[in-house]
């Protein structure tokens, strides 16, 4: 990352005062979770993110800064090659590990190791962070073929799954927990081979490491499974076991326990009790019923979610990476997204397929404009539309959240280049105006257009299977979802990327439906 790399402040802190003594208690102990939950994203990155971030949290504690730099430049450390250790150090805490949240590229330190070395061994924590710097010192600068980006197998790194999983191992285990109705969004997967027969284990994250039921799942779930792939796939043996990120997990439960005592209105105690029962048990049904309590909060003052949420990182596309946030809602912006909400019928009827490929009724979502007080998490986005299971969102509803904080902060300071003086002071002027308005189609349209044809439990089709015509083929469609699939598990390694380009593209297009 080069020096110049930008370092944007979000700032809450009017947003914040507004808030009553309540609202702010239930702002902290929510945003206290969403810090001990985010840790777990370290863990989730690579192998070597939480041990850098452990140098860097004592190195930086040990003393100030202005100190820090001092002693570097006496040692020998230009301050180029100083503030190239600050940029680093930003990009591991923005990124939460030293891959790209955007990207999954590796990226390294600015300096050569060995002024980073000096650093760490003259700093006031030495002590401290000297074995941490044996570990992890080699790895913040290796570049191997493997190392240079997230992946699968001998394609990247990863740590949703053993060293020793390639893309076969993550297919077999998908057959499994379709075939067990369970959710892969919080779990890893680890392999062994034992006198030539394949096992592997499949880590819930909860806060509980105990055997038993698991709320909302088949009876027996966790513990020892015999499985044959279909396809003639030799048989294995699956050992389901919960308690991953374990003393995490207990944090954030415990400050959701006490963020309940402050909640504005049933909706919101009630969706924390089911979170609370998600995080201590590892239950993915749980979490949906808390999302569902989430969707029914109309218009709070002070928003929230959290869980194991976008599932990009995982190079097999279906679990979710750990993310929480707090959020204090803009009114004057909020009313102009409102504003969109209200004509979406009249923009989805124009959007270039038949009527019957979108929802029997548009479920109006809640649609706001937050200032962010707290991200736990991998980079920050400009808007959100949650949540992510399809179940929910086409029946039941969703919502989406536009940042409004990150906006301003992420675009108002970039570098104009290749525009006359005419055009550039153009395009400074309406740049965030327009991608506001960009984002929230994104949101609404993009991510809450379309229906999912399927097959439901008792064989019956939630579409007309014998009238809807095939769109390329002008045939009957003879391809839909089978019951307990979803489109993250059926297109896995495309499912994030493609439906993000799915909504950009309505985004854009309703842009021009706008114009014309």
């Amino acid at each position: 990352m080069p020096n110049d790399t930008g370092v944007c402040l979000l700032d809450c802190i009017t947003a914040f005062d507004n808030l009553t003594e309540k609202e702010k208690l239930y702002s902290h102990y929510v945003s206290q979770a969403s810090w001990n939950g985010g840790l777990i994203v370290l863990l989730q990155t690579s192998p070597e993110s939480p041990g850098i971030f452990l140098l860097l949290q004592k190195m930086f504690r040990g003393q100030p800064i202005s100190e820090l730099e001092s002693m570097a430049v006496e040692k020998g450390l230009t301050k180029d090659e100083f503030q190239a250790l600050l940029i680093y150090s930003a990009g591991v805490y923005a990124n939460m590990g030293n891959y790209k949240s955007f990207g999954d590229s590796k990226f390294i330190p600015n300096l050569p190791k060995e002024k980073f070395e000096i650093v760490v061994k003259n700093c006031a924590a030495t002590k401290e962070i000297i074995e941490l710097w044996n570990v992890v010192g080699d790895k913040i600068y290796s570049l191997s073929e493997r190392e240079k980006e997230l992946g699968l197998g001998e394609k990247g790194t990863t740590t949703y799954f053993s060293s020793n999983c390639d893309k076969n191992d993550a297919t077999v285990a998908q057959e499994f927990l379709t075939a067990n109705d369970l959710s892969p969004y919080n779990t890893r997967l680890f392999k062994t081979v034992k006198n030539g027969q394949t096992c592997y284990e499949v880590r819930i994250a909860s806060s509980e490491s105990t055997d038993g039921s698991l709320y909302g799942c088949k009876d027996g779930i966790l513990g020892r499974h015999e499985f044959t792939p279909s396809g003639g796939g030799k048989p294995c043996v699956f050992n389901v076991k919960r308690g991953d990120y374990s003393p995490l997990m207990k944090l954030v439960a415990q400050n959701l326990e006490k963020a309940q005592e402050y909640g504005a209105n049933e909706n919101e105690k009630l969706m924390l009790k089911e979170y609370i029962k998600s995080f201590n048990s590892g239950s993915i049904p749980a979490h949906k019923d808390g999302s569902r309590h989430w969707i029914k909060n109309k218009g709070p003052i002070v928003e929230t979610y959290i869980g194991f949420i976008e599932s990009y990182r995982d190079p097999f596309g279906v679990r979710g990476e750990f993310e929480g946030f707090v959020a204090v809602v803009n009114k004057e912006m909020s009313a102009k997204f409102q504003s969109l909400v209200e004509h979406a019928e009249h923009l989805l009827a124009l959007l270039p397929w038949p009527a019957e490929y979108e929802k029997d009724k548009f479920l109006r979502p809640d649609f706001t404009s937050l200032d962010v007080l707290t991200f736990g998490g991998s980079g920050i986005p400009a808007g959100i539309n949650i949540p992510n299971y399809d179940d929910i969102r086409q029946s039941e509803g969703f919502k989406n959240v536009s940042l409004g904080n990150v906006l301003t902060s992420g675009y108002k300071d970039t570098k104009v280049t290749f525009l006359s003086e005419e055009d550039k002071e153009l395009y400074v002027k309406l740049k965030i105006p327009s991608f506001e308005v960009q984002v929230g189609l994104h949101e609404l349209l993009g991510h809450g257009s379309g229906k999912l044809f399927r097959q439901e439990e008792d064989g019956k089709y939630n579409f007309d299977i014998e009238n809807v015509i095939h769109t390329e083929t002008r045939g009957k469609i003879n391809s839909f979802y089978k019951p307990g699939e979803t489109w993250d598990s059926k297109f896995s390694t495309i499912s994030a990327s493609y439906e993000e380009c799915r909504a950009e593209c309505v985004g854009i297009i309703c842009v021009y439906l706008q114009k014309h």
